[in-house]
C-alpha cells in the first residue's frame, strides 16, 4: 500500500489539477483538461511502487505548472462565449 504522505500528496495534487482546470476560459479546454487529469489518475490508480509515484508526482507539478501558465495566457485573450457556456 501507499505511504500515508504520499496518498496525502496525491490527492492534494489531483485536487489542485481538478481547480486550476476549471479555471480555463474556453469551454473546450476546461472540459478537456478535466478529462485528462481525471482519466490519468483513473488508469494510474493501482500504481504502488514507490519511487514510479514519486516520479509522477513531480510529473503531475509539472503538468499543474503548465495549466497553470495556459489559464493566465487564456485569459489575457480571452474569446467570445459559446452557446453551451450560457
Amino acid at each position: 500500500m501507499m505511504a500515508e504522505s504520499a496518498r496525502a500528496q496525491v490527492i492534494s495534487l489531483y485536487r489542485l489539477l481538478l481547480k486550476e482546470s476549471s479555471r480555463f476560459p474556453s469551454y473546450n479546454y476546461r472540459t478537456y483538461a478535466l478529462r485528462r487529469v481525471r482519466d490519468a489518475f483513473r488508469a494510474n490508480r493501482n500504481v504502488e511502487d514507490p519511487k514510479t509515484v514519486d516520479r509522477m508526482i513531480v510529473e503531475g507539478r509539472q503538468t499543474l505548472a503548465l495549466i497553470q501558465r495556459q489559464v493566465s495566457v487564456g485569459k489575457m485573450y480571452e474569446a467570445q462565449k459559446i452557446v453551451v457556456e450560457d
